[in-house]
């Protein structure tokens, strides 16, 4: 990408339009200003050209990596399957295009790192992170708190990350890296420190989940600084989407989360609200906000060198360290110390 953005609007490509990538189109196209799908790519390309006859100006091309290549593209947003993440990253970065990638950044460690060590050596922030609770209203109210010091120094956190239900090809190390690993961010998010240790604990299984799936799970985090987090996560409640967060501090507690936006007294005797039934519902905002800054900072970028406003390249190697000793808990029901190299030896990350 030049210097300065070649059209008045920023010109995306968005590779990968099954539901979260055509949700990202209808937000682009409807809800953000100052930038437009230019170059829609997906594997089944009865359905990319289906979407993109729908936006006016927007083409097809058939290659991702074409797509990231393109001169009429100046940024990129990845919406697609996680194993094709490392390619298309570096592609990303070869064509010096700034890229929002949903997670996974990569499916597994060593390739998260060799990500991160590209966009360093680049010397540039092109790679943002879509890990979308950084900008939900509620979690950056808490974040205020902490940093406030509103609640004096953060001792515990108590999370819980449930689901109605999931796909059936859903295993149950998934369960670690596809739900757990935004409690994974968030910890980091919250506490501004690396999570060290990670053990996972299987109570008895949902008798409505899947045949072998070990669901729910519980987590428990080590910090740096030795503070405690633990996380629920149940996937197959069978009742509606729901994602709390409590921060204790010496000094109190805060909690977000409780879906108290309308709370109900009924006959005979009833109380309470509605339960958000789905993520899209749950963090549109959070998700419209998220892409909004991203492409503010795509279009500042230019002079400012640095083309992400939030989580980036390093934020994805940390989750997918996490998870992997989270997987590694999972199996042998220990306490699993995280495997990571030190920041500070990477120069730029």
């Amino acid at each position: 990408m030049s210097n300065e953005l070649r059209s008045t609007e920023l010109r995306i490509a968005v590779l990968g339009v099954g539901m979260m990538g055509a949700d990202h189109v209808r937000r682009i196209t409807g809800a953000i200003a100052g930038a437009r799908v230019a170059v829609i790519n997906d594997y089944d390309s009865s359905k990319a050209e289906a979407l993109a006859a729908t936006i006016p100006g927007c083409r097809v091309v058939g290659d991702p990596i074409d797509a990231i290549a393109d001169p009429d593209v100046d940024a990129v947003l990845l919406a697609t399957p996680g194993p094709t993440h490392e390619k298309q990253l570096l592609a990303c970065i070869e064509h010096g295009k700034p890229v929002m990638c949903e997670k996974p950044l990569t499916t597994d460690v060593e390739t998260s790192l060799a990500v991160v060590k590209a966009e360093a050596e680049l010397g540039k922030k092109l790679i943002q992170v879509g890990f979308m609770r950084r900008f939900d209203t509620e979690y950056e109210q808490l974040k205020a708190l902490i940093v406030a010091g509103e609640l004096g120094r953060p001792l515990v956190v108590h999370c819980a990350h449930r689901n109605p239900a999931v796909p059936p090809h859903f295993d149950s190390a998934m369960i670690v890296k596809d739900s757990l690993v935004h409690e994974v961010d968030v910890t980091r998010f919250l506490l501004d420190e690396e999570i060290t240790s990670v053990q996972i604990i299987k109570p008895s299984a949902n008798p409505a989940a899947p045949q072998g799936l070990a669901d729910p799970q519980i987590a428990l985090f080590s910090t740096e600084s030795g503070k405690h987090v633990d996380a629920e996560v149940f996937v197959t409640t069978g009742v509606a989407y729901e994602v709390r967060t409590e921060v204790v501090g010496e000094l109190g507690s805060a909690m977000i989360g409780l879906d108290v936006g309308l709370v109900r007294k009924t006959a005979p005797g009833t109380w309470g609200g509605q339960i958000t039934p789905s993520f899209v519902e749950r963090f549109g905002q959070a998700y419209d906000s998220e892409i909004q800054r991203w492409v503010d900072a795509v279009v500042a970028g230019a002079e400012t060198g640095n083309y992400i406003d939030g989580p980036g390249a390093w934020d994805g190697y940390a989750a997918a360290a996490v998870c992997a000793a989270g997987v590694k808990s999972l199996e042998s029901g220990e306490r699993v110390a995280v495997d990571m190299v030190q920041r500070s030896s990477i120069a730029g990350a």
